[in-house]
């Protein structure tokens, strides 16, 4: 009987194999644009040296059944959230500053209060555009029954990684065709090591917005961090605009966009510098409170939302994205709502790739104790993005110690996701202060990209565009809570689809 890779990765290397695959896994990387900037107070205006990003050594056993199953649920999740974001009475109530999340989280109360004010200077530009990523978890708390997808969280705002996911799966196939991974596992071959073409798709969508705004001389925005060192992640994208599409792209913090951002009253175009006309606001910034120094940052998100420019995401297609309202969308009835268009079997697939979660809120003090007695299988999420926000186990006790019962509204608790066992991998890093390969217990986390272009049409039902378009996998040690590449928990990794 084979065993379970998803028990017994990796195979045995040597150690002289396993020097040998650093070596050509990190200089083909530098070679290959898998790169970060290194760790600096501040980063220069003109970068003098990379470093590759933080990666695996060999690619991660994923069942090719529910690979297969996140791909296909990917359609729905587009159509799902799309509708989710035009939905102007079930965003208020959940996410609002009157009835819901808004009320206690001054972060998502600011967002909807500009929005609000969108809402009454009245809509310009009725389309929006969402580069979203599904991540996912193999589930197996039974190691004597089938794996199965569990849906981590669903990403509607600076969905990052898609285009080094392509140049980490690049180099798993060529470390394959140059070494053969040495013999050391009959699953290591072309045929297990899906294609990953997520540059191209991503930068579809991109193209979808700017050529739906109509004007082929103006430019797509890329409104950046300060200081950001995960650039060659959006860089190549905006390679793939330019050599591919022949479109322009301006980079710009949300700071520097203060004073060179205006919009005409008459014509409602987003101009940047005075004569930059923009038809694509796409964020990689914009997600975390510490993005906004200043009132006047989240006045600028206003600012764009009354233009006529396509804003990637809107503030409501942000909102959407909130822990929240994946909690919402579990309570009975709610899903059906939006889906009534959709058959009972794809519905119930998608409802098999929740885990159970509750509101802390719910029930009076019942979320709360029901919290505190599970506490050793959950994480309580509140409505961040990008690492490092979540409460685990037995941190959550002294945290509701702490938590004013005025503030459970903004935190869900999310039963925890059953990764296998024993699950393994060689993880690099650089300037981390490791030398090499370090062999360690990991976690993987699958993660599906996709592009939907939607808006209400003048009948009031949501006209949709869309398309999944790749994939990602970030692993990380066994023994870390968190998941972010960016915030330096994780590693990028690859596929090895097994059976």
């Amino acid at each position: 009987m084979t065993a379970n890779p998803l028990l017994t990765w990796p195979p045995e290397l040597t150690e002289v194999q396993v020097a040998a695959l650093t070596l050509q896994a990190t200089t083909y990387a530098l070679s290959h644009g898998l790169v970060y900037l290194p760790v600096a107070d501040k980063q220069p205006p003109a970068p003098t040296s990379t470093i590759h990003a933080p990666l695996a050594l060999l690619p991660s056993p994923i069942p090719r059944r529910q690979f297969d199953k996140a791909r296909g649920l990917q359609k729905i999740y587009n159509i799902l959230y799309s509708r989710v974001a035009t939905d102007v009475e079930f965003l208020d109530r959940v996410m609002g500053a009157v009835e819901g999340v808004g009320k206690v989280d001054e972060f998502t109360g600011s967002l909807w209060k500009r929005w609000i004010r969108v809402r009454e200077a009245g809509i310009v530009q009725p389309l929006q555009l969402g580069l979203f990523r599904s991540d996912y978890m193999v589930h197996l708390p039974d190691v004597n029954k089938p794996a199965s997808l569990k849906q981590v969280e669903f990403n509607t705002i600076s969905s990052s990684f898609g285009t080094l996911s392509e140049r980490v799966s690049g180099l798993h196939r060529y470390l394959l065709k140059s070494t053969g991974y040495y013999g050391s596992s009959q699953y290591l071959k072309t045929e297990n090591l899906p294609e990953n073409h997520t540059t191209a798709g991503l930068a579809e969508g991109l193209v979808a917005a700017h050529k739906a705004y109509g004007v082929p001389s103006a430019r797509i925005l890329f409104v950046v961090q300060d200081n950001e060192r995960n650039v060659f992640d959006q860089r190549w994208l905006e390679y793939e605009l330019l050599e591919t599409h022949s479109i322009h792209v301006v980079r710009q913090t949300l700071t520097e966009l203060l004073t060179s951002a205006s919009v005409d009253t008459t014509s409602h175009v987003l101009r940047i510098n005075g004569d930059i006309e923009i038809s694509t606001v796409y964020l990689r910034a914009g997600y975390m409170p510490t993005d906004y120094l200043t009132p006047k940052h989240y006045d600028l998100r206003y600012l764009f939302e009354t233009s006529k420019a396509i804003q990637c995401p809107s503030i409501q297609l942000q909102l959407a994205g909130g822990k929240k309202v994946q909690e919402e969308l579990t309570k009975t009835g709610v899903l059906e709502k939006f889906l009534h268009d959709f058959p009972a079997l794809e519905i119930s697939a998608l409802k098999e790739s929740w885990m159970e979660m509750w509101a802390l809120n719910e029930d009076g003090d019942a979320g709360v104790t029901r919290a505190r007695e599970e506490s050793s299988t959950l994480v309580l999420k509140p409505q961040r993005e990008g690492g490092g926000n979540n409460v685990y186990k037995e941190a959550i006790p002294p945290f509701l110690d702490d938590l004013p019962p005025s503030e459970r509204e903004a935190w869900i608790a999310m039963k925890l996701i059953a990764t296998p066992q024993g699950l393994g991998n060689y993880l690099v890093r650089a300037g981390g202060g490791h030398e090499g390969a370090v062999k360690t217990e990991v976690i993987s986390e699958l993660g599906i990209f996709s592009w939907s272009l939607f808006g209400n049409g003048d009948d009031g039902v949501c006209k949709i565009e869309e398309k999944e378009v790749g994939w990602l996998v970030r692993t990380k040690g066994k023994d870390s809570n968190e998941g972010g590449v960016a915030a330096g928990f994780s590693v990028l990794d690859s596929i090895v689809l097994v059976d």
